[in-house]
């Protein structure tokens, strides 16, 4: 079984004071040809010049009918997409009351700290997420997955030798692999009505089409 997948919101270690308040890592189950008539038919809808379409384009308000149809459940994705969503504050907090027994300091500076203690990488949502995208899907599982600099050569080792139903990891360019884009899409959707409701704007009507596609510990389920 092939994932394609993608992030929305992935500061790295950084989980506070970045630019983004929420993480999130989608993965869908669709053919190449299938993601291809998805990103057609969504040009076609939306009617855009620019060359790549993202989130943003389905997210703005002219376009919210494009929004339900692609969430809804005659829409592309329904049974078959996942979308894991992290509250980096709580991500955070999470990890430091695990060190230390309590939070008793702003969390920026647990978040530097816990950065120059432990291993490169250990407060990355990114990996701990791949691992539960692994474990969303049954039977041995090949990840295509954008670009992403954290995953290094040795970091795909490390995460196949954890999970060992993942067969394979491929980084590709979303640009040239539509199914990336589909995921692409979902992951940045989801990030930003996440942060809205964490800012007091919650939009119901979304959050009810997305909530069949939210899996794992997280925001909306945890």
């Amino acid at each position: 079984m092939e994932i394609a997948c993608d992030e929305s919101g992935s500061e790295g270690e950084k989980l506070v004071g970045g630019v983004t308040a929420v993480f999130a890592h989608a993965g869908v189950r669709v053919t190449h040809e299938e993601a291809s008539d998805c990103v057609g038919t969504l040009r076609e809808m939306i009617k855009s010049p620019a060359l790549e379409y993202k989130a943003n384009h389905l997210l703005r308000q002219k376009n919210r009918w494009v929004l339900l149809w692609f969430l809804g459940p005659d829409g592309p994705l329904a049974g078959r997409a996942r979308v894991q969503l992290v509250d980096k504050r709580r991500f955070l907090a999470a990890r430091v009351r695990a060190e230390f027994g309590a939070v008793s300091g702003p969390l920026e500076l647990y978040n530097d700290l816990l950065r120059a203690r432990g291993p490169r990488g250990a407060l990355d949502p990114l990996f701990p997420a791949i691992l539960r995208a692994v474990a969303q899907w049954q039977g041995p599982v090949s990840i295509v997955h954008d670009q992403q600099l954290s995953l290094t050569e040795g970091r795909i080792r490390q995460l196949r030798k954890i999970a060992p139903r993942l067969r394979s990891l491929t980084l590709v360019d979303s640009q040239y692999d539509a199914r990336v884009q589909v995921a692409d899409f979902l992951a940045g959707i989801a990030r930003r009505v996440a942060e809205e409701e964490l800012n007091g704007r919650p939009d119901r009507e979304v959050i009810e089409l997305l909530m069949p596609f939210v899996v794992g510990p997280g925001m909306w389920n945890a």
